[in-house]
């Protein structure tokens, strides 16, 4: 069994205690993971302060150098991280490896920013120039749906700003972060990245901690909030991108034919465990009954099984919560709706669910009101295109929503009223380290990716100089 270790201070260490990482296709051991202490998580952060002064110093030509051979090293490795990756998150090998491809090309993309220095006024009297300076040390909580990917979208804007990072990966998928800092303590100054794997016990200390300037996180709205406590005794920065219950709307006059795989995809990617997925779906009811058919023939053609076989289009849920908390979906659903496809477990070891359609539910539903975070669409029946934006919009959360339909400038006009940080019309899903990413209401606080992502990990400092 493959010995994996944390990284603190550029040194490779074993955790103070163990703890064990289940594959969630068998429920069987996959590997023993370092438990870090809450002394090994303040030994992270003060290699990364001290770290800190002599990367912050370098260019920034020297870090993005330095970034980019990272996502060398990663693309070198690429088929170990994609099945250890399917092995302890539980998703198909193929999107196993899309998600490896993905965090190089992201982590290529992302460090070719720069940041110049802006000129505000040049005159007789005076020069004011701005300029963005690194905060300091920065922790990055990661949670388990993409635990490679996530790192991309954070680490490399962090550390081309000239930040030092503290890892914490979320404990039912940290072997992949761990290898990750395998490859950094060859590559990468002592402490500039530490890498701690916890029980879900140091994530307070972290974001309390003094010495820790900022905290970027992903995860639940619940957590973040948590998050965002811990954070306030320090005033610290935050980049907080938490959940989200994404409405897709598909107008009259939309093709069911196009609309429903669309649909699916947007749905049940990732078993359904992706933030931006879509989890409620308002069509109109015109073509309501097709579009409900469609989709159950399409998810009771889905290959629901260990994502390491060939063939699977589904993998298990990812842990035995999230699990236990989908049945528990499922079980609202059978009082509130209609199954209309899966709504059914396997009978195998494993967390495996059927891809499951509920039909005939409606906004005070819990299936449609909050965010399942599985493979569950609930598909609401609407007549009322303006009453259907409101429905829509009542919601805490406003992470990404999409419109489908033929009529580009109703779909516009759709769109723009939808209260989303990104909204997506005639597909789902779709988004790159070049856009702009955050969410509106409680889905988040900040911006990641993209110049407006890199100026979240600086700090403006203006200079006003007397001529």
């Amino acid at each position: 069994m493959t010995e994996y270790k944390l990284l603190i201070g550029g040194k490779l260490v074993a955790g103070a205690m163990e703890m064990e990482v289940v594959n969630p296709a068998t429920e069987e051991l996959l590997a023993h993971a370092p438990r870090g202490s809450a002394e090994q998580l303040d030994a992270a952060v003060a290699a990364a302060k001290a770290a800190f002064p002599a990367w912050a110093a370098l260019t920034i030509e020297a870090r993005r150098a330095l970034i980019l051979t990272l996502a060398d090293r990663i693309e070198a490795d690429a088929d170990a991280f994609a099945r250890l990756l399917t092995q302890e998150q539980g998703k198909p090998l193929p999107e196993a490896q899309a998600e490896i491809a993905y965090s190089a090309a992201f982590i290529r993309h992302l460090a070719s920013y720069d940041l110049p220095v802006k000129v505000i006024e040049d005159n007789d009297n005076r020069l004011v120039r701005q300029l963005r300076k690194p905060l300091g040390v920065v922790g990055a909580i990661i949670p388990w749906n993409f635990p490679v990917l996530i790192i991309a979208f954070k680490l490399p804007l962090a550390l081309l700003a000239g930040n030092t990072v503290v890892i914490k990966p979320s404990p039912t998928t940290p072997l992949t972060a761990l290898k990750l800092g395998e490859i950094m303590a060859d590559l990468l100054p002592a402490g500039v990245v530490n890498v701690v794997s916890d029980l879900n016990d140091l994530g307070a200390r972290l974001s309390a901690h003094p010495d820790v300037a900022k905290i970027t996180f992903t995860g639940s709205t619940a957590t973040g909030a948590k998050v965002m406590a811990s954070a306030a005794g320090t005033i610290k920065r935050l980049t907080l991108e938490l959940g989200g219950n994404d409405a897709a709307i598909v107008l009259p006059g939309a093709d069911p034919a196009k609309v429903a795989p669309g649909l699916f995809s947007g749905a049940f990617m990732n078993a359904g465990q992706v933030c931006l997925a879509i989890k409620r779906a308002y069509v109109h009811a015109s073509i309501y009954d097709e579009v409900c058919e469609r989709l159950a023939a399409l998810a009771d053609a889905a290959v629901v099984d260990d994502g390491m076989k060939q063939g699977t289009t589904i993998g298990p849920l990812q842990n035995r919560a999230q699990y236990e908390k989908v049945k528990d979906f499922i079980a609202s659903a059978r009082e509130d709706g209609r199954i209309i496809a899966g709504g059914t477990t396997e009978d195998r070891p494993g967390y495996f669910l059927r891809p499951t359609i509920v039909a005939d539910v409606s906004n005070g539903d819990r299936i449609v009101d909050e965010e399942q975070f599985g493979p569950i669409l609930p598909v609401i029946r609407f007549d009322d295109v303006d009453a259907v934006i409101r429905a829509a919009n009542d919601s805490p959360l406003g992470l990404g929503g999409s419109v489908w339909g033929e009529d580009r400038e109703e779909n516009i006009r759709v769109a723009e009223q939808m209260e989303s940080g990104t909204v997506w019309v005639n597909k789902h899903l779709d988004f790159g380290p070049n856009m702009p990413f955050g969410g509106a209401k409680q889905s988040g606080l900040g911006v990641e990716f993209a110049e407006e992502g890199l100026a979240e990990f600086t700090q403006i400092r203006v200079i006003n100089e007397a001529r």
